[in-house]
Order: structure tokens, then C-alpha cells, then sequence
């Protein structure tokens, strides 16, 4: 086979004969005694310690000043663009080469996505390419950056930090605050990442964190919403918890909210993974150097590494084929070799639900898709 000497070395990496994962979880610490605490608490629905330890736990890591933790990071993205006022009749803007999930979350709201094209060495939000389209397409009028050719409002702008690495997030930051439109950082994948000294998900003025299965740590299925706006926190945790009003004994909601708090179980084993999570980031870094070195002997396949004042937590290792045939014919050795290897996702704006939309050129977006491929990178035993 063609890629034999890659599999080769994955396997060497991984130090079985077996199956490997792309991305699996690991339980190694205080996982089974918190999960065992919490069920003789009883309190294992959205209400108890561990999900209010968590949420501490993520908000000083990452330098938030608040967290407030949901089910999954679909639904955190969902309010995060909910709180900043992403309603029907508007727009946001974010890029094609992303999880449906952010698409989704824009469609939850009743908007419009529009794509503009990635950065290739970021794999996230290209600035300049969002700065061209804003500057072409949009005005602003008493504060509100409105959409020139539909009419709508353009109420957010949505970055993605593909794969855990950082996009040029400051620059993009700036874009924003240029054009009056809230930046809302999809940081679902970068839990540990970095970008000239700020954890991912503080520039803009929500961000929202998952911790799915395949996450960098796990709780099974979770997601983080982390801001250091005190109301919108405070209206975070007020509409996840169905918009019940405090009352000792009363049901009264005072608006329509969502049931969307973690639940305290789920919370007990991110409490016990977040333990762990600066062992699994040095595991996760080692593991990409040893890619990294052994990649730079290839002419026809270039690996992703992480980009200029940028600290990646390397989530999703990714490499770059010669072109498609040749990334389709190393996903088929890999996978028969029992080496999970996937492409990147389908460009959102091809597919069915969103091939209609408003998009700027995605040239770059349209190379990448055609190339990458991600390989297996869980932490290593």
C-alpha cells in the first residue's frame, strides 16, 4: 500500500496492533469516586455541587469571569447567540469549513448564516476576508450593521478554532468592534488553547466550549457558556433553567427558556477530567511534535501545525494531502488498516439546508476541504 510507512509510524505512536480511534476518552482519575458521590447525593439532575464546582473550575482556567454549563455545546452556542440578540430577520456571519453544529445554532435562532472564507493556515475565519465582505456588503446605521443587499441586520459574527487551533482572532475582534456586530467565538474544540496569551473564547463577548465524547476532556455530552459580562450570565443561567422565577415553591417563568443545564452528573466527571487536563494537553502536544518531525520527511503531505502566537491543545491532528484522489485514496488504506482516518467536514454551504445562502469566494475553504484529513489523536497510554 502507498501510505503503509504512515500507518506504520501511527501505530509505532500508538503502540498497538489494534483499532485506533480517532479521538477516544480517557478515565483515569477521580471519574468513578465523583460519579459515585454524586449518585448517593441523589442530586444528579441540573441542580447540585459538581455542576456549580465546573463551572468555577472552567471559568479560572480560561480566564473567564463566568461559566454557565448546558448539555451540550450546540445548545451553549444557541444562547450564546440567543443572549446577544441573533433573532429572525438578521444574519451571522461565519465561515463553511465548520461542524454543522454552528450552522444549526444560527437556524435555532430563526437566522441566516452567511460564509466567508477561512484563513489556510488557521483553518478559522480569514479577517481579511471578512473585513472585504463587510466593507462590500454591509453599513452602518445608528449602530447596527445592516446587510446592504437583504435589508437584515448582521448580529454576530461567528468564528470557529478548527481543530483546537486559534484563529487571528484579535484581528477579527477588531473587524467587529470596526462594524458594531457582537463576536461570538465557537470554541467547541479549544479547551487549552491560546492565542498571544489568552485562552480562546475570551476576545469575544461570549463564546461557547463543548465536551462531547471526542473532546480534548469529556463529560460524556456538555457544553460551556463563558463570558465576562455579569448580566449575560446571569440571563445564561436564567433562560438554561426553562426562565423558571426564584420562588420557593411556585412554577412561574417569566419567558420562554430552554432546559438546557448540564446535569449534575455529567458535571462530576468533567469535574474529575478537568483534574487531568493539563497531563492530557502535554500527552496531546507530544503526540503532534512526533507528527510534526515525522511529516517534514514528506514533500507530497504537509501536517497542520499549530499557527503563529498560537498555543494549540492540538485537539484533532490534521494533515494535508496532494490533492483529493490522493486524500481519498489515504483515507481508504487507513481505515481498511483498522486506522481511524476521516475528512474534514462537508462545507456548510453544501448541503442541502444552506447551499441558498449569502457566501463571499471560498477559494480557500474549497482547497482545504479537497485535502485535509485528520488522524488519530487521543491521548496516548
Amino acid at each position: 500500500m502507498k501510505y503503509q510507512d504512515v500507518i506504520d509510524f501511527i501505530r509505532s505512536l500508538y503502540e498497538t496492533d489494534g483499532f485506533i480511534p480517532l479521538h477516544a476518552p480517557v478515565f483515569q482519575g477521580n471519574e468513578k469516586a465523583y460519579l459515585s458521590e454524586c449518585v448517593d447525593s441523589t442530586f444528579v439532575s441540573s441542580v447540585g455541587e459538581f455542576v456549580d464546582r465546573f463551572e468555577h473550575i472552567v471559568a479560572e482556567f480560561t480566564g473567564a469571569k463566568y461559566a454557565v454549563a448546558t448539555v451540550n455545546g450546540t445548545a451553549a452556542l444557541h444562547v450564546a447567540l440567543k443572549l446577544v440578540g441573533v433573532g429572525a430577520a438578521s444574519e451571522v456571519i461565519t465561515q463553511p469549513l465548520t461542524f454543522v453544529a454552528t450552522c444549526n445554532a444560527i437556524s435555532y435562532c430563526s437566522a441566516k448564516p452567511i460564509f466567508v472564507d477561512v484563513d489556510k493556515k488557521t483553518m478559522g475565519l480569514d479577517p481579511e476576508a471578512l473585513e472585504a465582505f463587510l466593507k462590500d456588503h454591509a453599513v452602518v446605521r445608528n449602530g447596527i450593521c445592516i446587510d446592504k443587499i437583504t435589508g437584515r441586520k448582521i448580529a454576530a459574527v461567528v468564528p470557529m478554532h478548527t481543530f483546537g487551533h486559534p484563529c487571528r482572532i484579535d484581528e477579527i475582534a477588531e473587524i467587529c468592534n470596526n462594524f458594531y456586530i457582537p463576536l461570538v467565538e465557537d470554541a467547541a474544540e479549544s479547551l487549552g488553547s491560546y492565542f498571544k496569551g489568552r485562552h480562546t473564547g475570551t476576545y469575544g463577548t461570549i463564546a461557547a466550549f463543548s465536551f462531547n465524547g471526542n473532546k480534548t476532556i469529556t463529560t460524556g455530552g456538555g457544553g460551556m457558556i463563558v463570558t465576562s459580562d455579569k448580566a449575560l450570565a446571569k440571563r445564561a443561567k436564567h433562560i438554561t433553567t426553562t426562565a423558571k422565577a426564584p420562588h420557593p415553591y411556585e412554577y412561574i417563568h417569566d419567558e420562554i427558556g430552554y432546559n438546557y443545564r448540564l446535569p449534575n452528573i455529567n458535571a462530576a466527571l468533567g469535574c474529575a477530567q478537568m483534574e487531568q487536563l493539563a497531563e492530557i494537553l502535554e500527552n496531546k502536544r507530544e503526540t503532534a511534535a512526533a507528527y510534526r518531525r515525522y511529516f517534514a520527511t514528506y514533500d507530497t503531505i504537509g501536517f497542520c501545525a499549530e499557527p503563529e502566537n498560537a498555543i494549540s491543545n492540538y485537539w484533532l491532528n490534521a494533515i494535508l494531502l496532494a490533492d483529493e484522489v490522493e486524500r481519498n485514496h489515504f483515507l481508504e488504506e487507513c481505515n481498511t488498516a483498522g486506522i481511524m482516518a476521516r475528512p474534514v467536514w462537508q462545507l456548510m454551504n453544501r448541503l442541502e439546508m444552506f447551499k441558498d445562502v449569502q457566501c463571499g469566494s471560498l477559494k480557500n475553504a474549497c482547497w482545504l476541504a479537497k485535502r485535509l484529513v485528520n488522524i488519530p489523536s487521543g491521548v496516548r497510554q
